[in-house]
C-alpha cells in the first residue's frame, strides 16, 4: 500500500527533528535518488510504489552510480548533496529517511533491498541485524 504525501514527510520530519516540511523534503528527494542508483529491478520497483509519487519517481529515476557505495561513501554522498551538510548530519538525514522508507516498505521488502546493498545499510535502515 502506498504512503501518503504527508504522513511519509511528517514521519521523516519527526524523525529527523527537522523544523519545517521543507527540510525533510529536501533530505528524502537527496537520500532516495542516491538509494534508487543502487536498487535494480522488482525490488526497486516495489520499494517505489510504496513511496508517494513524487518521491516514487525520485527512486525510479536515480542519479548515476559508477559503483556500489559503502555506507560511508553513501552518507558522503548525502552530506555532498545536501548544502550545508557535515556526514554527521548527513547520517543523520538518511536514517530518518530511510527508516520511514522501512516503515513504508515492511520487514519483507526491507530485507529484499538490503540483499541489494553492501554490508552496513541495515543501520540506516534502523534494521540492525544481529551479528
Amino acid at each position: 500500500m502506498r504512503m501518503r504525501w504527508e504522513p511519509f514527510l511528517e514521519a521523516v520530519r519527526e524523525r529527523g527533528e527537522y523544523t519545517s516540511p521543507h527540510e525533510a523534503e529536501r533530505a528524502a528527494r537527496v537520500v532516495l535518488a542516491l538509494l534508487g542508483a543502487h536498487l535494480v529491478g522488482e525490488v526497486r520497483a516495489e520499494l517505489a510504489a510504496r513511496l508517494p509519487e513524487t518521491f516514487e519517481l525520485i527512486l525510479l529515476n536515480p542519479l548515476q552510480a559508477a559503483e556500489p557505495l559503502s555506507p560511508e561513501r553513501f552518507t558522503r554522498a548525502t552530506a555532498a548533496w545536501i548544502e550545508g551538510a557535515t556526514e554527521e548530519t548527513a547520517q543523520w538525514d538518511a536514517g530518518a529517511v530511510l527508516s520511514v522508507v522501512a516503515d513504508a516498505a515492511g520487514e519483507d521488502l526491507v530485507r529484499r533491498v538490503l540483499l541489494q546493498l553492501p554490508p552496513g545499510y541495515d543501520l540506516l535502515f534502523g534494521r540492525p541485524r544481529a551479528a
